[in-house]
């Protein structure tokens, strides 16, 4: 009787896989690699189509933008945080100024395996600025389509990473916020009305603009700019830098890291809301071009090469965080707001 239990225990092991795998034995380069400039090609010749109408807070084509995201996670089976398959978290229209219609953020979830309280968050901002008068469409195919396709990426390789047995040890929201050209608001939104507490909350990792190449590293694709790593968390920078060494070589430039910087664009995107609740970030930005905020922001023009190397590094830093032992020290916390 004990050798057929103990048979029937090998056989349950064998049939119930890699759920016993721990993380330490995996390979985060095998996954990170699973990010192929023909996924984020094809995901974004969609997102940043004119069927999406440019994608404007509470219009019909930010709706569509939304839909396609919710697809997509399911596809990937990364389930909503909310349960029953409800992926949206509702932002009405009384947060912003002006007529803007009721709107929602688009969010995903992987539970983490022994740190689930913990919570890592994975941004980017999937609204635009629709069509002008004349129904120009403006595509927004770097900003923030790029960023956007990037965390489906991203998700895709956790997803993969969790099939062969290698769940986070902490957990991950991906988090696509409406309402950024408005004000930060669904940012904003999340964080007055998170879904995770924000005290859990180990540090927000933002995307905004990573597709194309500014005037400044003209004929080099393999930089990106780095904002506001070392402002809340030396950990996080020290991470930060260590990671990008081992696995990217990318040039980290810090540019716009500078207090003193006239761009002031630490306080221009999304992770600025958990910033000034004491939550380490990082924003990953391409700089500003040519194309910025016209009808020219098409996907024709990303440089899909970039692209994929700048979501790996995202990728390869969230690994790191999501599955180290310690969760992020906090050492350079500022007075509440």
């Amino acid at each position: 009787m004990k050798k057929l239990f103990l048979l029937a225990l090998s056989v349950n092991f064998l049939a119930c896989g890699t759920q016993f795998k721990s993380v330490e034995n995996a390979n985060p380069m095998d996954y990170a690699n699973t990010i192929t400039t023909k996924e984020l090609r094809e995901h974004l010749f969609t997102f940043a189509s004119d069927e999406f109408e440019g994608r404007e807070t509470g219009e019909p084509g930010q709706k569509k933008a939304a839909e396609y995201l919710k697809n997509e996670y399911e596809k990937l089976d990364i389930p909503a945080p909310m349960g029953d398959g409800d992926y949206f978290q509702e932002v009405p229209s009384s947060v912003f100024r002006g007529d803007v219609k009721d709107t929602e953020n688009v969010v995903a979830y992987f539970k983490g395996s022994e740190k689930p309280e913990e919570l890592l968050v994975i941004s980017s901002h999937y609204d635009h600025v629709g069509m002008d008068d004349e129904g120009n469409v403006f595509n927004g195919a770097d900003d923030d389509g790029s960023g956007t396709v990037g965390i489906l990426e991203i998700a895709e390789a956790f997803a993969e990473a969790k099939k062969d047995g290698y769940t986070p040890k902490r957990s991950i929201l991906f988090l696509n916020v409406t309402g950024e050209e408005k004000g930060l608001v669904g940012s904003k939104y999340y964080t007055d009305h998170p879904i995770f507490p924000l005290e859990n909350t180990v540090a927000n990792l933002n995307i905004d603009m990573i597709g194309r190449i500014d005037p400044e590293h003209k004929g080099n694709d393999n930089y990106i700019y780095l904002i506001g790593s070392d402002k809340l968390s030396t950990d996080l920078h020290e991470l930060s830098e260590e990671v990008n060494e081992e696995y990217m070589n990318l040039d980290l430039d810090y540019t716009y890291n500078d207090e003193n910087d006239p761009n002031r664009f630490y306080y221009r995107s999304d992770h600025y809301n958990f910033a000034k609740n004491n939550i380490p970030i990082i924003f990953y930005f391409n700089g500003v071009h040519e194309d910025y905020h016209k009808i020219t922001d098409t996907p024709d023009k990303i440089e899909y090469d970039a692209l994929a190397k700048r979501a790996k590094l995202v990728f390869l830093t969230a690994w790191e965080i999501a599955n180290r032992d310690e969760r992020l020290v906090v050492d350079k916390a500022t007075a509440s707001e």
